[in-house]
């Protein structure tokens, strides 16, 4: 079994090495923005679970701008994590945004003066999730930048009562790998890996998280992401003792 670190490191040098990465620079430590990204983004497009989805949320990350701007586009609604959760999430409509204004409003840097944060009591029901990746899997097991964001991104949405949602991964195709990538408890699969090249289902029959695994919080993380904190005590007024 290939150590996490090592095949993140081996990706990143891989796309470096063959020049196809994108702004921003460094790659490594990041979801690297990749060559061929449009063209990835493309396929989600045609997809019957994309077309027929009103609330989509989207990772932050460079690569997935495309998508993000597209789903403003379509006139559907746009959900993306705040940077490490801190502030949950913010929700973008598309009619709060201004014709041919919609990749600006879908970039991290000019979200906020378009879209609103949305506390938890208010999360719609989200239909479509796309997130970014450092290393693939065809069998759809994943590799982020290893801090676990996706991850628990996902828990807290399902954890606030949200049914099993799709879940697509955006890559360029050399990020695919054939190393036997572990699964934990919390870990997300990917059940749609779009590439340049095309769209494959992973057929995946890995468990996704139904919640959080609270005996994996610790107290940094609950510091590092008071969103925790408020799950917790949301939780709590709904399903008092």
């Amino acid at each position: 079994m290939s150590d996490k670190h090592e095949i993140r490191e081996k990706v990143w040098q891989l796309l470096e090495e063959e020049r196809l990465g994108r702004f921003p620079f460094p790659l490594k430590g990041r979801i690297p923005n990749f060559k061929g990204a449009e063209k990835a983004a493309a396929f989600v497009f045609e997809m019957p679970e994309y077309k027929l989805a009103n609330v989509i949320k989207v990772n932050p990350d460079a690569p997935q701008l495309p998508l993000r701007a597209q789903v403003l586009k379509d006139g559907k609604t746009l959900l993306v994590p705040t940077p490490r959760l801190k502030a949950g999430f913010i929700q973008v409509k598309p009619e709060w945004v201004p014709a041919g204004e919609e990749r600006r409003a879908a970039s991290l840097s000019h979200i906020k003066e378009y879209g609103q944060l949305l506390p938890l009591s208010e999360l719609p029901k989200i239909d479509l999730i796309v997130i970014g990746s450092v290393a693939m899997t065809a069998d759809g097991r994943r590799l982020g930048k290893g801090e676990g964001y996706a991850d628990r991104e996902y828990a807290i949405i399902r954890e606030l009562g949200n049914p099993e949602i799709p879940v697509i991964t955006t890559v360029n195709s050399r990020q695919l790998v054939e190393d036997d990538i572990p699964v934990e408890e919390f870990d997300l699969t990917a059940d749609w890996i779009a590439t340049e090249e095309g769209l494959m289902k992973t057929g995946s029959c890995v468990p996704k998280p139904k919640g959080i695994v609270w005996g994996r919080v610790t107290e940094e993380d609950m510091e590092a992401m008071p969103v925790l904190q408020e799950i917790k005590d949301f939780i709590s007024k709904k399903n008092p003792l």
